[in-house]
């Protein structure tokens, strides 16, 4: 069972590291919203390893929208001092010319007719299917961690054109890149892992490409140019964290919310046209991916407050998404709410390229669930929560169910 914590301030939580077992943190962001949008943070891991003097937090929706929006003014390099040193250089770290041609390169890998075309979601229901063969004779099961903790990278490793023996070590590695602030050591070690696992796949498939993602990535061309191979294992270290994590927190989320309110759960049974709906709140509720770094080239003005050059700004995009400037009653769970624009997947030329796709999958994935199991409850005794900072999602999610035959 998770001992669950409440940090008292802002900065208290931030120095918890990136999934703390912290529930609740939204009366805080809040009284940041109200109070000090712009609030000059304690130095953080991450600001001391970026090299920045002074780090600040946003919190409200329409300034994080307008910093992500102008990337000549707010630079993402920060994040190849940061998560670069064990993602290797990515998109998420590129800027102007840099960042369009490696985005026109890597696009076209994420695209369902690159991923196997018309028969990928039958591919992707295929493996949910066989995650729920697994427990559906058992009567009850914990959907995090049987589901959607493997599920959503198995279907990675298999658009890859790897092997599906390695998924559960394939994950627990990728988690730890997160931790590069926290825990060098631990962070570089699963960096390291990961390249000496792909590296020799990635040189196998620019001798002999198929119709894999990999193949994609190492034949792709603008203007002469293709991505070498440390960057097509950089980028795939990028996607085995963030596009794995973000679907599998996402998921959860789903689960929670309707095992909170059982109405919702007939409702989304009875009506699947509105599980799109369901997973577009509850990235709004409860954004997987929560924060994002940007750093300003000149001293700018942000929500009235001067920002020196050079200052690390972090926006959070769940505060943002909790919003009561954007969005009515932002704390309930409605799947009725109209569509306020929420920040899930970041905004402006960085917006998500896996977004499609981490949606795709988590559609697949709630339907198959709600296919084979009838009468879905939260097992009596058994607390589960939200949690996390930087990323935020279920600790577990323990249920018992009905085998529909």
């Amino acid at each position: 069972m998770t001992d669950y914590i409440e940090a008292a301030d802002i900065n208290e939580l931030i120095g918890l590291g990136p999934m703390p077992p912290v529930v609740n943190p939204y009366p805080i962001y809040k009284k940041l919203r109200d109070e000090m949008p712009v609030l000059e943070t304690k130095s953080s891991a991450e600001t001391s390893i970026s090299g920045n003097e002074r780090s600040v937090m946003l919190s409200r929706y329409e300034d994080i929208k307008e910093v992500l929006k102008n990337n000549d003014l707010f630079s993402s390099g920060i994040n190849n001092r940061t998560m670069g040193l064990v993602m290797g250089e990515t998109i998420v770290g590129m800027d102007g010319k840099q960042h369009l041609k490696h985005r026109t390169l890597v696009t076209p890998s994420m695209t369902t007719r690159a991923l196997k075309g018309g028969e990928f979601p039958d591919e992707i229901r295929a493996i949910a299917d066989s995650f729920i063969d697994k427990f559906i004779d058992d009567g009850a099961c914990d959907i995090h961690h049987q589901f959607c903790y493997s599920y959503p990278l198995s279907v990675f490793v298999s658009i890859l054109g790897l092997s599906s023996d390695d998924v559960k070590e394939f994950h627990d590695t990728s988690k730890d890149l997160c931790l590069v602030a926290k825990d060098m050591e631990k962070g570089v070690a699963a960096s390291v892992w990961l390249e000496n696992y792909l590296m020799p796949v990635v040189k196998e498939k620019r001798a002999n490409p198929g119709d894999d993602m990999i193949s994609v990535l190492v034949t792709s061309e603008v203007n002469g140019e293709k991505l070498t191979d440390i960057e097509v294992v950089s980028f795939l270290r990028l996607l085995t964290l963030a596009g794995a994590e973000t679907t599998n927190h996402l998921l959860g989320t789903s689960f929670v919310a309707m095992l909170r309110d059982p109405e919702l759960m007939d409702r989304v049974r009875n009506d699947r046209s509105l599980v799109p709906a369901l997973l577009n709140e509850a990235m709004r509720w409860e954004a997987p991916i929560s924060t994002i770094m940007r750093e300003n080239l000149e001293e700018c003005e942000i929500a009235g407050i001067k920002v020196p050059a050079k200052t690390a700004i972090l926006c959070h995009l769940g505060s943002a998404n909790r919003d009561e400037r954007q969005f009515e009653d932002p704390d309930t769970f409605n799947i009725d709410r109209p569509d306020n624009d929420p920040l899930p997947f970041g905004y402006g030329p960085h917006y998500c390229a896996g977004s499609h796709l981490a949606k795709l999958e988590a559609e697949i994935g709630v339907n198959a669930l709600l296919d084979r199991l009838d009468n879905i409850k939260a097992q009596p005794g058994e607390e589960f929560n939200v949690i996390g900072f930087s990323f935020r999602g279920p600790d577990r999610v323990p249920v018992t169910f009905d085998k529909i035959a």
